[in-house]
């Protein structure tokens, strides 16, 4: 067996190749590079063991509750007799590219991939995004789809629709406001530890490889809304919540997991600004945004 430990949002994962071997190994994790650790003094997460002689559960022995339709993919959930889950993931073309399975509280997974390289890669890191986000969720861990801006230390998270202009936004801050990096475009992580929302990269960043194995103190969570013109219009808490919540990875079906992601979401709320962009696409978007949500 070969084992790597990882450190993600100060969170100690566990990835073990049972039989490492040309259609399972590292190599289908490139994006997990800069996080990976020697030794890891932070709390354990989560562990997944790669094993491809793993079998699916019959029907007979669980129970389907539905299927998670994604801009990537499918994701078929069942319910096993242990209490567990089993996830079936699937490429935009119907293929399956791997299988995990977990107990009732996700610390403990296990995965098999199929199909080509791509789809091995596809499918393992798919498991680990699903793995991180349901397990973080018992310890006021989130998975966000957001793109997110990093100015003078603190961090500006912007949701919305796949398409609206998330990463458009950031751009645009990176080319008009200085002092921005990108921390994370499609999977950032927010943790609340000690009446604070911490934002962090993660290795799940969408087409735009950005990789950082870094955090920023969150300001504020901000909706994209397409309009003629530029104006921001800062909302209430519940509204905020719904926005955040809506752009969460999230398992309804889990009655645990569910509501301990809605508790952390109402804790980021509390915390940080609540706000909705309306917007053009131009660069000068960037400057009434941040002049309306970083109080300057």
């Amino acid at each position: 067996m070969q084992s790597y430990i990882y450190n993600i949002a100060e969170w100690k994962v566990t990835v073990c190749f049972l039989e490492p071997n040309q259609e399972a190994n590292i190599e289908m994790l490139p994006s997990f590079q800069n996080f990976r650790v020697a030794e890891s003094d932070c709390e354990p997460l989560f562990t997944m063991t790669v094993d491809q002689s793993l079998e699916l559960v019959s029907k007979d022995d669980c129970t389907y509750t539905n299927t998670e339709q994604t801009n990537n993919g499918d994701i078929k959930v069942s319910k096993t007799q242990d209490k567990g889950y089993q996830f079936t993931i699937y490429d935009l073309h119907g293929d399956i590219c791997a299988m995990m399975q977990s107990n009732d509280s996700f610390s403990d997974c296990k995965c098999r991939v199929y199909g080509k390289a791509s789809q091995r890669s596809f499918g393992m890191n798919n498991a680990m995004m699903l793995a991180y986000a349901f397990a973080g969720a018992r310890h006021k861990t989130i998975l966000v789809h957001a793109s997110v801006i990093r100015h003078k230390n603190k961090g500006y998270a912007f949701v919305a629709r796949s398409g609206t202009g998330k990463s458009t936004q950031t751009q645009n801050w990176l080319k008009t406001i200085e002092d921005c990096d990108l921390l994370n475009d499609d999977n950032p992580a927010v943790r609340v530890i000690n009446g604070e929302a911490w934002i962090y990269g993660t290795p799940w960043s969408g087409k735009t490889p950005c990789y950082k194995q870094e955090k920023a103190l969150l300001a504020a969570v901000t909706k994209i809304d397409r309009k003629p013109t530029n104006y921001v219009e800062e909302v209430p808490k519940l509204v905020g919540f719904n926005h955040l919540l809506s752009s969460c990875s999230v398992l309804r079906c889990d009655k645990e997991t569910y509501l301990g992601i809605c508790d952390t979401v109402s804790a980021v709320c509390t915390v940080a600004g609540n706000y909705i962009l309306h917007c053009t696409a131009a660069p000068e978007s960037a400057l009434v945004c941040y002049k309306g949500i970083s109080n300057k």
